[in-house]
């Protein structure tokens, strides 16, 4: 748009103060500053540049210079200065409270959105704006890290750049909730979520992405959330430490926890023994899960729990006389194992069961 675009309204006595100020050389007085000031936010908010707008002064300012005395346009330059940036803060104003308006909208819509808040038709028409069709199937990932992070933050724009040079805009939402990133994704496209599990766990310094299985509906991103959000809580219980998890690989932990009462039952049962271990049940216990989490290999167990091999077939031993199960023994393995797994998820010994 060029200075010949912009409305006459927008310049409305822009020139009669420009030759009054230059008159006699004073500066412009308040109401004047005001008036220029609300113009500015009125052409912003009719979606007019303020490049264009500034042009537009300075030459409706050119134009007034020619037709000025000597003397008094010696004042001009001054005058247009006062004159152009009350204009200009007025609009970056009104460009200030559009942004917070518009993050304002994203913020509710997102919680909305992730929460199952608001009428699924109304909550569908305002997910359009975005670039979500809700009546497709959509997967979420959520990645966490050792800090909190933000719409704003370094590591969201990262992110949200590699994303769009990637991928463009293909109906992906890119947001942040509690200190988390998140991305919405269709479920079609899986190739988007992989993409930003790998660029969210670089731009948190190794933290921990979990993906939520696909679903379809408004419902269906709320669903996938909690899934990607139980898979972190169920990472943090059980020292899973691998990057990215699969809420569809962990499905079995919610199966066994089902029934607390019976899960607590049988740890107390199988592993309430080790409570009479010097120490603890907590060494034999951690001992337990290295021993099964590395398939049963004592050396591997013993190299991740920085012992020599002889204390973990100690501890084994251990817990085969205290418990009468032996962990070597396939027929009491699995017993054991689901104990050990009922254990680390309802928190036992450190809380009573």
């Amino acid at each position: 748009m060029t200075e010949r675009d912009i409305p006459e309204e927008y310049l409305e006595g822009y020139a009669p103060t420009l030759a009054d100020a230059c008159a006699t050389g004073r500066r412009l007085r308040r109401e004047e500053l005001d008036a220029l000031r609300s113009r500015g936010e009125r052409a912003a908010e009719a979606g007019l540049g303020l490049r264009a707008s500034v042009r537009a002064h300075l030459s409706a300012a050119q134009e007034l210079w020619r037709e000025l005395p000597p003397a008094a346009a010696g004042h001009l330059l001054p005058a247009v200065a006062w004159a152009v940036d009350a204009f200009a803060e007025g609009h970056e104003r009104a460009q200030r409270l559009a942004i917070r308006q518009e993050e304002a909208f994203r913020r509710e819509f997102v919680d909305d959105l992730l929460h199952g808040r608001s009428d699924l038709g109304r909550l569908a028409e305002r997910a359009e704006r975005f670039g979500l069709l809700l009546a497709q199937a959509h997967a979420v990932a959520v990645a966490q890290g050792r800090e909190p992070y933000d719409d704003g933050c370094a590591e969201t724009r990262h992110v949200e750049a590699s994303l769009v040079a990637r991928f463009g805009h293909r109906r992906i939402l890119l947001t942040t909730k509690d200190g988390r990133l998140i991305c919405v994704a269709p479920a079609d496209e899986p190739d988007v979520l992989t993409f930003f599990a790998k660029q969210a766990y670089a731009a948190t310094d190794g933290g921990q992405v979990a993906v939520g299985r696909p679903h379809s509906g408004p419902g269906g991103v709320v669903h996938s959330y909690e899934e990607a959000l139980n898979a972190l809580d169920l990472a943090a219980r059980m020292d899973l430490d691998q990057p990215v998890l699969h809420a569809a690989d962990l499905l079995v932990y919610p199966v066994l926890t089902r029934d607390r009462q019976a899960m607590a039952d049988l740890v107390v049962s199988i592993l309430g023994p080790l409570r009479e271990a010097r120490g603890g049940a907590r060494p034999l216990i951690d001992t337990l899960a290295a021993y099964f989490d590395t398939g049963c290999v004592a050396a591997e167990a013993a190299r991740r729990l920085n012992l020599s091999v002889r204390a973990v077939t100690y501890r084994l031993d251990r817990v085969r006389r205290l418990t009468g199960s032996d962990p070597g023994d396939p027929v009491h393995r699995y017993t054991l194992q689901t104990a050990v797994i009922g254990a680390r998820l309802l928190g036992w010994p450190d809380r009573e069961l």
